[in-house]
């Protein structure tokens, strides 16, 4: 092998495995703010507020979920940062420790040129390697300082969502006057007031699927007795065009009646109606399922 190309051969091996890790994701990770400690804050005061306003209150819910998506997302690319540059590092050692091969030696060999060549390909394969890290490196920390930024977002919206519902205390808490709080009775485990909205619905409506209230442990509604699910299918699938539409005036029909039998919110097609925050209809994330999004059954929550 000539000296003039085993000179050129380690001169490129040694930019390959010496270039430093991406100093970058280091300063950009020292500066950032700690959404996941904010979240865990404003979700203490959204806990709060559900139960000075009797009950979970969906904005908050929906803007908590969402945060809450946003920054998993945000910490599972920090993991997968830390992970790709700690594999940088690792090839670069492999690559020293495991051969004796640099530009000095390679000018003074005179042994078998196989065996140096066989070096030489595994120097180049960890290079590779490398480079191959750096690259996702650098499309890491772009992913994940984006993915910051609409953490930042979500975590934003739920501190505004939570000073909207404070800022309204006065009216809302007008309207849990007007109701009054009732406790459940009877074999039924259900208040007075989800007795009677859930009798006046099925007198209403045809319930061929089958109507669920109580549900012992539940944190929401269903378990202080006052929440039922009025179901359009049999259960995880979609109902049918006719359910379905049952279903919207089912809904609309809680709307319409709310005021007189204390209803507080509905929530049907992966929508939620809050009568507490007087949004009107508002969209829900994605909760992983038909039965999680409220596709096949109108839940109707009451004061």
């Amino acid at each position: 092998m000539r000296p003039s190309r085993s000179i050129a051969l380690g001169a490129v091996l040694s930019a390959l495995l010496l270039t430093p890790v991406t100093a970058g994701a280091a300063a950009w990770q020292a500066v950032k703010p700690d959404p996941e400690a904010e979240l865990r804050k404003l979700t203490r005061e959204a806990s709060q507020l559900n139960k000075r306003y009797r009950g979970q209150v969906q904005s908050l819910e929906e803007a908590r979920v969402q945060a809450g998506k946003a920054t998993g997302t945000a910490k599972s690319l920090k993991r997968a940062l830390a992970t790709a540059e700690t594999d940088v590092v690792r090839f670069a050692q492999s690559a020293y420790m495991g051969a004796s091969l640099d530009g000095g030696s390679l000018v003074s060999f005179e042994g078998d040129a196989g065996l140096v060549l066989d070096q030489a390909a595994t120097m180049f394969y960890l290079a590779g390697q490398r480079a191959t890290r750096l690259t996702q490196i650098k499309q890491l920390i772009k992913d994940s300082r984006a993915a910051e930024k609409a953490a930042g977002v979500k975590v934003v919206k739920l501190k505004d969502d939570i000073a909207k519902l404070k800022k309204d205390r006065i009216r809302i808490e007008g309207l849990l006057a007007k109701y009054g709080f009732q406790q459940p009775g009877g074999s039924d485990g259900l208040t007075p007031r989800t007795v009677a909205m859930r009798n006046l619905v099925m007198q209403t409506f045809p319930m061929p699927y089958g109507v669920g209230c109580l549900r012992p442990g539940d944190p929401g509604e269903h378990g202080s007795g006052r929440a039922c699910d009025f179901m359009m299918s049999g259960g995880g699938r979609m109902p049918a065009p006719d359910a379905k539409e049952r279903g919207d005036r089912l809904a609309q029909w809680a709307i319409d009646n709310g005021p007189r039998l204390g209803i507080m919110y509905i929530i049907w097609q992966q929508r939620y109606y809050d009568v507490r925050t007087g949004a009107g209809w508002r969209m829900m994330s994605d909760r992983g399922g038909i039965t999680a999004n409220h596709y096949d059954h109108v839940h109707i929550s009451m004061f």
